[in-house]
């Protein structure tokens, strides 16, 4: 197994709305890759540095090696196990799942049994902005061909975010979804640049966007705040609450989903459990009459994973496509693959057809933009 830390650059700054006044000018993964004595390659990322390359080296490599790596059930415990000493490193399903494809010679979510070719995509944009700038951007993603939006709010003062749809109803009318995301859940360590809401703000904020028809709430509450979030649900008629991107495992996502949490839970193949993992938490979400809209906004390995996770079943939402320029656009969070995803002129992104997740990578990119390199081939 080895890893390598990249520093892959922006095109411009760019000010994430859950940062606490950070301003980015790139953005740093970890790609991993698993060779095999038959010769094919699993591969995925971790949205981190060389902590997570630590981990994976100590507390995963030794325990892998000699395993069958095209049989992730068999090693998903020690990928599970390994946060107890470190960093999660589940998104090393991935790459377990990518040689399972490959050596099948099939497309993972087929190997699933999938349910769908295409899904509808979102506009998940990243910085907070005026009223003006968001209905001149929102113009620009219609006729991209988006059929939604998602709106950040981490204004001083909610009222100032909620301006922000009023202008954009003003403006555009029914044309476009709204979804918005208060990022409320979890944060950076940090005592800047963030204002936690109380269950007051959260409801009133909440009240506000069911009068604008906004389609979902995402983290309007602390992540495990399962009675107040319950209790937000409870009062909201036509709008939803989402999230869970912050919580991790299998009996977290049961426990929100038990708890009466979210409408639509938020799980991602990089960060929240294993990508076969998530699609057991799909199931119990299924049978609970809940949907699944996986977090995507880590880098393009991510998004094509999570894509094909939701492919594979039936009770999927709207796909998170980050693309919010010009500090962000959609083909810069996939820097790392020649070919970059864009949606249709349905508004939709295709699953790749290729053996296992269809990663294919910008060696050229990867070199140029590797800082530290961790494990090796034996």
């Amino acid at each position: 197994m080895t890893s390598r830390v990249l520093d892959v650059p922006l095109p411009a700054d760019f000010r994430p709305a859950w940062g606490r006044g950070n301003v980015q000018s790139s953005y740093f993964m970890t790609l991993i890759e698993v060779h095999t004595d038959g010769g094919l390659v699993g591969v995925t990322a971790a949205e981190a540095r060389s902590e997570t390359a630590i981990a994976i080296d100590r507390f995963v490599t030794p325990h892998l090696i000699g395993r069958d790596a095209a049989a992730p059930e068999r090693l998903t415990r020690i990928l599970q196990d390994a946060e107890i000493l470190g960093p999660p490193v589940y998104c090393i399903e991935i790459a377990l799942w990518d040689v399972a494809g490959k050596a099948a010679g099939l497309p993972v979510s087929t190997m699933w049994g999938r349910f769908a070719d295409r899904i509808p995509a979102y506009c998940a944009t990243g910085e907070v902005r005026s009223p003006e700038q968001r209905v001149d951007d929102c113009r620009r993603i219609l006729e991209e061909g988006f059929k939604a939006v998602k709106l950040r709010f981490h204004s001083e003062d909610p009222r100032d975010d909620i301006r922000v749809v009023e202008a954009i109803r003003k403006a555009l009318g029914e044309r476009i979804a709204i979804l918005v995301d208060a990022n409320q859940a979890g944060l950076a360590p940090g005592l800047e640049g963030h204002r936690q809401w109380s269950f007051r703000t959260a409801l009133e904020v909440a009240l506000e966007l069911e009068r604008l028809d906004v389609e979902w709430l995402e983290e309007p509450l602390p992540r495990h705040d399962y009675d107040d979030l319950r209790r937000l649900r409870d009062r909201l008629g036509t709008m939803r609450l989402a999230g869970g991107e912050n919580n991790h495992g299998v009996h977290e996502f049961k426990l929100l989903l038990d708890r009466g949490c979210y409408d639509i839970i938020q799980p991602d193949a990089v960060l929240s459990e294993g990508v076969y993992q998530i699609r057991k938490i799909a199931a119990l979400a299924e049978a609970a009459g809940r949907l699944v809209a996986p977090h995507t906004w880590t880098h393009g390995l991510g998004l094509l994973a999570n894509l094909h996770l939701v492919a594979s079943i039936p009770n999927t939402s709207w796909f998170e496509f980050p693309h919010d320029p010009p500090g962000w656009p959609a083909a810069d969070l996939s820097q790392i693959l020649v070919e970059k995803p864009w949606i249709d002129a349905d508004g939709c992104l295709a699953v790749p057809d290729r053996p296992g997740f269809g990663f294919e990578l910008d060696r050229e990119l990867v070199e140029r933009c590797t800082v530290e390199r961790f494990g090796r081939r034996d």
